[in-house]
């Protein structure tokens, strides 16, 4: 069964984010051609990279660097679940991604974001970020807005408009996911 991982998208205090997060997991989880887990990166309580070697070598010195490596990699695909601060993704999210490079490549990634102008200009970004990891990412996306998915800008109460934006944006990825398959096993090494 194809595994997707639903990643957050920050680790701020008092944050809506998991809330959203947890929103796409039961919804994306009704589905049957996929497993779906979350991934909230403030579990890791990353520090800053602190690793001297470039993640692409995988040369991990650090049990949180290789436990995060781990997680990672059990994964097909994923769902980032972004807000949008100062006209990209926050730093918390940028610093769990570059933690690592391999794990990412040949895998196919959705987006779902909110913020004023619905989370759009960081999905921007982090498409950019994506594509330079290898990451297939699908065109659909799903944005919530501030001022209509959200009561007083702090409760998710997602619009049924917004709302349906998720499952054509997994019927992209769930077959992006299967179709990069066949790319990671090409990828392998073959041993001789």
């Amino acid at each position: 069964m194809t595994k997707i991982a639903v990643i957050t998208g920050t680790t701020r205090p008092g944050r809506v984010n998991l809330d959203v997060a947890q929103w796409v997991l039961e919804q994306a989880s009704r589905r049957s051609d996929g497993e779906f887990e979350l991934v909230d990166i403030a579990d890791w309580n990353h520090p800053l990279l602190d690793e001297a070697m470039p993640a692409a070598f995988q040369q991990y010195a650090n049990t949180h660097t290789q436990s995060w490596s781990a997680k990672i990699s059990e994964f097909d695909g994923y769902i980032f679940v972004t807000p949008e601060y100062n006209h990209s993704i926050s730093g918390s999210l940028k610093n769990a991604i570059d933690y690592l490079s391999v794990e990412w490549n040949n895998k196919a990634a959705g987006f779902v974001s909110y913020g004023f102008m619905g989370g759009a200009r960081a999905v921007e970004h982090l498409r950019g970020i994506a594509s330079e990891l290898q990451l297939a990412h699908v065109r659909n996306q799903v944005t919530f807005s501030l001022f209509t998915d959200f009561e007083n800008f702090s409760e998710f109460k997602p619009t049924a408009q917004s709302a349906a934006a998720l499952d054509p944006m997994l019927d992209q990825l769930l077959p992006w996911t299967h179709a990069m398959q066949s790319l990671r096993e090409d990828a392998m090494p073959v041993s001789r």
